[in-house]
């Protein structure tokens, strides 16, 4: 280009111009300004030689100058014409040429229809086609099998049967083909004591000394008139206070079941007992008079004493305890000794439907109870075996099972590990020999330390912080329509929908600071259905055989599961924080029964601390809302 504009000067003989400056009118404040005009090639040019830009600027030394006249001669005509000849026959043939190639081009190119457009995605295997092969993989003889190789007499978390257990279930993943690897923690739990007994003294009768104990009890010696509180559920307890009797520093005596041994003795302690037994009634556990009880009081999952955090023997974190922990002892018992205190009770009448035992207990009924659990740290391991996804191998579905039992587990323990043991030699011989090829990829886990509360399970989740990020669902072969995904919608919004309508519904003006109303929860709500009308007109409207378009929609889903999380409280002092499915004051449920509290004048009700938990669940929901329209620009909603 510089050796072209270099003759077209020399044909026009002219002399070459960086710019030319002319006079714009006086300005309102009386300056003269200017405009420059600067030919690029001759910037360029003047950059080079000067190294810099600063004689750009309109303070330059230079002196300007007008364009001079110049003479056209016979010699510049020809050459002006010669040029324009040349430049036109250049141009002609080049078009030619082009032409004739885009020609040949087209004629040899598929037509549209002819393309075949990839999605991403692998050959589809029907659903049913998948569950026939499942069903004719497993069979009974097999899983027989599984049961005799998998059984053990004593597999407790951490103990040599335990990791002997383990190592069966990672050679079994590798002989099926599976990629394998092994997760080791230190965790801390409670054991009986290893040298004495807990013990338990009923008025004058002799000392019982219970085989079954419950992990995380508060340990020392409660005495107290036994209290019979049914199954121990919060409507138990309310209808021992609407009787007007005295919980305080009471040994309370609740059957097993219904809800967990944890909540039980929260709920014991939000009385102010001071222990809680434990027994299989008969009606509940027809099973013999002498069956022991195990567990754990933990309101919580995972190592209580590194709550959020992984349990590894260097980490670094300062000794910390979960909110979940109980105050006051707890200590199963027998049915026969459950039994013999209920017949020996006296006091009031029970009320109806809490069984055929007549007596509630009185202040004459005493019973000692002395708690001597040892804490210990145990290494447990947890095992894994995968099956690579053929399209979003990154995305995973989690088949997991319980290895550890407190005795021999078969139900708790070496039936869940056997099924699992099961699938993932069927699965993985569906892949092999069936063309089966799962887009997610599908990992199997064997999980340790379930009996102290889901801790191996946990421990997992908190070392790769995918509390928020992983699927429960076995989806098989399609990536979207057989998730779990639509359930898991559909789940959430109708929960959300009935139990916010009754907080709206039940807010009355005259209890709540005047500043405070439902609006917020109903803007909230609002927002959450309409972008759920939305997806669920995305679902209809997409190419489900698109990966990324499922994925997408995966996201969006998963993450209003996450995002249900309150991210109001910490983990620390409320494991459980999700805001429909969990437990606490900053949950639905816990709002509703505040706002309860506060229209019966309970002096337990707080208006103010209600403003705050209300405004909190309402930005959790919005954030849910956000979250399930999507992309940031998709977002359209007045705060």
């Amino acid at each position: 280009m510089d050796q072209a504009r270099s003759a077209i000067s020399q044909i026009f003989n002219s002399e070459p111009h960086s710019y030319t400056r002319f006079n714009l009118p006086d300005n309102m404040e009386g300056d003269t300004s200017q405009v420059e005009m600067i030919q690029s090639s001759d910037m360029n040019e003047e950059v080079g030689e000067n190294g810099d830009e600063d004689h750009l600027s309109h303070k330059s030394n230079r002196q300007p100058h007008v364009a001079q006249n110049f003479e056209c001669t016979t010699k510049n005509l020809c050459f002006m014409a010669a040029t324009i000849v040349f430049t036109f026959v250049i141009g002609y043939l080049t078009g030619y040429l082009v032409h004739k190639n885009k020609d040949l081009n087209c004629s040899c190119a598929p037509s549209e229809d002819d393309i075949t457009h990839e999605t991403g995605a692998v050959p589809f295997m029907d659903w049913d086609d998948v569950r026939k092969l499942l069903g004719d993989k497993l069979n009974t003889s097999n899983l027989e099998i599984a049961l005799s190789q998998l059984s053990s007499s004593n597999h407790r978390a951490g103990s040599p049967g335990d990791e002997d257990l383990g190592n069966k279930v990672i050679k079994k993943f590798k002989k099926y083909g599976m990629k394998t690897w092994t997760d080791e923690y230190f965790v801390k739990v409670q054991d009986p004591p290893a040298s004495g007994y807990n013990r338990i003294v009923f008025k004058n009768d002799s000392e019982e000394r219970p085989t079954g104990f419950l992990s995380y009890s508060a340990s020392g010696t409660a005495r107290g008139a036994v209290l019979y509180a049914h199954y121990g559920q919060e409507d138990d307890f309310q209808q021992l206070k609407d009787m007007n009797i005295n919980m305080n520093n009471r040994v309370m005596l609740v059957r097993a079941g219904r809800i967990s041994f944890a909540e039980k003795v929260a709920n014991a302690a939000k009385v102010n007992a001071s222990a809680v037994l434990i027994y299989p009634d008969p009606i509940d556990y027809p099973i013999g008079n002498d069956t022991s009880l195990f567990g754990h009081v933990h309101m919580g999952s995972g190592d209580p004493y590194t709550p959020g955090f992984s349990s590894f023997n260097y980490t670094q974190f300062p000794p910390v305890q979960s909110s979940g922990l109980p105050h006051i002892l707890a200590q199963t018992i027998t049915t026969g000794m459950g039994t013999k205190i209920l017949r020996q009770l006296g006091g009031r009448t029970q009320p109806n439907g809490w069984g055929s035992i007549n007596k509630l207990g009185d202040e004459s009924d005493v019973i000692t109870v002395e708690v001597n659990n040892v804490l210990t740290e145990k290494r447990i391991n947890n095992v894994f075996g995968v099956i690579k996804g053929f399209v979003d191998a990154d995305r995973y579905v989690v088949i997991g099972a319980q290895r550890d039992a407190w005795g021999p587990g078969f139900a708790a323990s070496t039936v869940g590990t056997s099924v699992l043991i099961e699938l993932a030699r069927s699965i993985s011989d569906m892949v092999e020999n069936d063309g089966f090829k799962p887009r997610r990829s599908i990992v199997f886990a064997s999980w340790s330390a379930g009996e102290y509360g889901s801790v191996g399970a946990t421990e997992w989740l908190e070392v790769r912080n995918a509390r928020q990020n992983w699927l429960f669902f076995f989806s098989g072969q399609d990536g979207f329509k057989v998730a779990a995904s639509p359930l898991l919608h559909s789940l959430i919004q109708n929960t959300l929908k009935e139990v916010t309508s009754h907080l709206i519904s039940s807010l009355q003006p005259q209890l709540l600071p005047k500043t405070l109303t439902g609006q917020w929860l109903v803007m909230a709500s609002g927002s959450y259905n309409r972008v759920s009308s939305i997806l669920t007109a995305d679902i209809q409207n997409s190419d489900l055989e698109n990966t990324e378009m499922c994925r997408m929609i995966n996201d969006r889903i998963m993450t209003v599961e996450r995002n249900f999380l309150s991210p109001y409280v910490s983990p620390i002092d409320s494991p459980f924080r999700h805001i429909l499915l969990g437990s606490g004051p900053h949950t639905l449920k816990g709002l509703s029964s505040h706002l309860d509290a506060l229209k019966s004048a309970s002096p337990e009700a707080n208006a103010e601390l209600f403003r705050n938990q209300l405004a909190q669940a309402t930005w959790t929901i919005q954030a849910c809302a956000n979250s399930l329209a999507g992309d940031i620009w998709s977002l359209d909603n007045e705060f």
